[in-house]
């Protein structure tokens, strides 16, 4: 304060005695202000349709958002739900991309005309020919491996070691599957008719059947608990539901403890996959930007972001595994094009009926 007010003085002493005043600096010009970002309502949008939960995926959808400088907008539903929607809207349906857990899903679409070819030498350089429809109306986007889980204490290894195994009567009162109208459970049956033609495939239904421990009932993490709390001794499942456990809570992790994982048929055709799956709406408003979308998907920054959560397995060679998968890797897949099980759905859908799967 002292100095502040002795330097004042000095001033007027100065100016009284006649002294010119110390010019003034010039004021720098103003720095031109930040273009401001534009509302989020101005940004274009792309409307996306899935069967999965969109917050699972939220990550992938903000990461393009911010690349792309778009706004997404998720619609979920069941399959048959966002047909219909679609269905009813024909050419003023807002979807530019359509994902779905399963492949044989968008069959469907793909029949009523929803659909158009993904015209991008991106994706289909990245993502192998068996994991994408013959005419790329779709396009796998990460793996799902149908497995067996089973307690330790109970069976053997060797014992459900194929999907062959399942139907011995050994194993009666101690398997826990789900539904026969789950789209794993029809496209790994879809891929025994093909395999081994539609006797066998009623054989082997109806010998599982037989060796039910109860009525199949829920998900996958369902029959998971049910092998858990003895229930059952083994359960049909998709690997990733099993691969969250290793990776969750305390008890996640203690359930992943007192079972154990197997894929099937290591020494013949390897284990059945089924995959997710992106098309791209024949009435796409703007189609550009939906195939950027699937294009990021196939991007090895996408895949790890698909997969990180959800613990699939990625379709494009060179993206890391999600954790929990590092000691499941090296086994046999089977090489049947997963667009071929498309075609036995139905097939495979009325063997259920009949051998009491519903």
């Amino acid at each position: 304060m002292i100095r502040l007010v002795a330097a004042a003085g000095l001033v007027l002493g100065l100016a009284a005695c006649g002294k010119p005043a110390a010019p003034t600096a010039p004021e720098a010009p103003a720095a031109p202000a930040a273009a401001a970002e534009p509302p989020a309502e101005m940004l274009p949008v792309l409307t996306v349709y899935s069967t999965r939960s969109s917050d699972a995926d939220a990550e992938v959808y903000a990461a393009f958002e911010e690349a792309a400088g778009v706004r997404i907008e998720v619609i979920d539903g069941a399959a048959a739900d966002l047909f219909r929607q679609m269905k009813s809207k024909n050419a003023a349906s807002p979807a530019g991309v359509l994902i779905a857990t399963d492949a044989g899903t968008l069959l469907p679409f793909q029949e009523a005309g929803l659909l158009q070819p993904i015209g991008s030498d991106k994706v289909t350089g990245a993502i192998p020919p068996a994991l994408r429809e013959k005419d790329n109306y779709w396009v796998g986007l990460s793996r799902r491996y149908r497995v067996v889980v089973f307690d330790p204490q109970v069976v053997s290894v060797d014992e459900v070691d194929t999907y062959e195994d399942l139907a011995d009567p050994r194993l009666m009162g101690e398997i826990c599957v789900r539904s026969g109208t789950s789209m794993a459970n029809l496209s790994l049956l879809s891929e025994l008719i093909i395999r081994n033609g539609a006797d066998y495939a009623e054989a082997w239904a109806r010998g599982v059947a037989a060796n039910f421990a109860r009525s199949p009932d829920g998900g996958d993490t369902a029959q998971i608990d049910a092998v858990v709390s003895g229930t059952c001794a083994v359960a049909l499942v998709n690997h990733h539901y099993w691969v969250r456990l290793t990776d969750g809570s305390a008890e996640d992790r203690l359930k992943a403890a007192k079972t154990q994982i197997v894929f099937p048929d290591q020494n013949t055709t390897g284990t059945h996959l089924d995959v997710t799956a992106a098309a791209l709406a024949a009435g796409a408003p703007d189609t550009e930007l939906a195939v950027r979308f699937i294009e990021f998907l196939a991007s090895p920054k996408g895949q790890t972001l698909l997969t990180a959560r959800s613990k699939e397995v990625p379709v494009v060679r060179g993206t890391p595994m999600p954790s929990g998968m590092e000691d499941l890797t090296g086994f046999k897949e089977s090489d049947l094009p997963v667009s071929n099980l498309a075609a036995h759905l139905s097939e495979a859908e009325a063997l259920f009926r009949q051998t009491g799967w519903e």
